[in-house]
């Protein structure tokens, strides 16, 4: 496995190559993260996993200045799972000068849900994704893949729309959540968790998977119940010490509202603690 720093090395690493396949992270890497390098594997002729906590996608109460580097844990795990190449650039390689020049989401998806509780966070990922796709993937002369995972389930739609609507020739993968033994979606931010808000953690996936039973019961009047679905499982969460953002049931085709017949994902986003937890499920 070789590590590069900066643009030049890593062009001049993948072009041997014909089809490279991307795997971008912020680092401290869980088997999570690990699963998305093992799908990654088979779909090209290397494999690429970047490295980079990107400052552009978070607020400045948010914990960019605390979120862990662990750069020499993150490339054992690559290197153990035969990832070929790791790029991690410095601050100053991937944005040398202010980023002026940003990637604007539509407001109909990226200004809802994450994007509402976390102002310009889909922006933030846009910019550096569309940048990454552009360091590692344009010189390619054969297919390009990314990959990324469903638990960041409007993100990744966010980015599905934002290849589609610039003709980027990349091909999104999406690899399921991987979840520890008691259903807890894995993340890098459970490492924040004490041990009994560990313990208390599940209650997240659990709320959602009641939900979605609530809302598939519903039948033809989904949309006539669910405002009611969604603040009682927003109150049963918040009793148990959480403070929600969102628990809500929405179309998958593009997060709207739903209607009935219409094909349902569940997200959720609260805080326990000082962490805040994200998870989904499709029903």
């Amino acid at each position: 496995m070789k590590l590069v720093h900066t643009l030049e090395d890593l062009r001049a690493t993948l072009r041997p190559f014909n089809a490279p396949a991307l795997v971008p992270t912020m680092g401290n890497l869980h088997s999570g993260h690990l699963d998305l390098v093992r799908a990654a594997k088979p779909l090209g002729d290397v494999t690429v996993t970047s490295i980079f906590v990107n400052r552009l996608q978070f607020a400045p109460h948010e914990d960019f200045d605390t979120y862990p580097r662990t750069l020499q844990a993150d490339c054992d795990k690559l290197a153990a799972e035969g990832c070929d190449v790791v790029f991690a650039p410095a601050e100053k390689e991937l944005y040398p000068e202010p980023q002026g020049f940003k990637i604007q989401p539509p407001t109909e998806l990226a200004d809802i849900l994450e994007g509402h509780f976390r102002p310009g966070f889909f922006t933030g990922v846009c910019t550096v994704v569309m940048k990454l796709f552009l360091c590692a993937l344009t010189e390619a002369k054969g297919p390009r893949f990314a990959v990324f995972g469903q638990k960041d389930y409007q993100q990744q739609m966010v980015i599905r729309n934002m290849v589609r609507q610039f003709a980027l020739p990349v091909q999104i993968v999406s690899v399921p959540t991987q979840r520890a033994a008691d259903g807890l979606a894995l993340s890098s931010r459970n490492g924040y968790l004490s041990e009994s808000e560990r313990t208390e953690a599940v209650q997240l996936s659990l709320a959602l998977r009641a939900l979605g039973r609530d809302a598939l019961a519903a039948a033809d009047g989904l949309a006539r119940h669910l405002p009611a679905l969604e603040e009682r499982a927003m109150k049963d969460l918040a009793a148990r010490g959480w403070k929600p953002d969102y628990l809500t049931v929405r179309r998958r085709a593009d997060l709207q509202t739903p209607q009935a017949g219409d094909p349902l994902v569940v997200l959720g986003a609260a805080r326990l603690g000082t962490t805040r937890l994200i998870d989904n499920f499709e029903i």
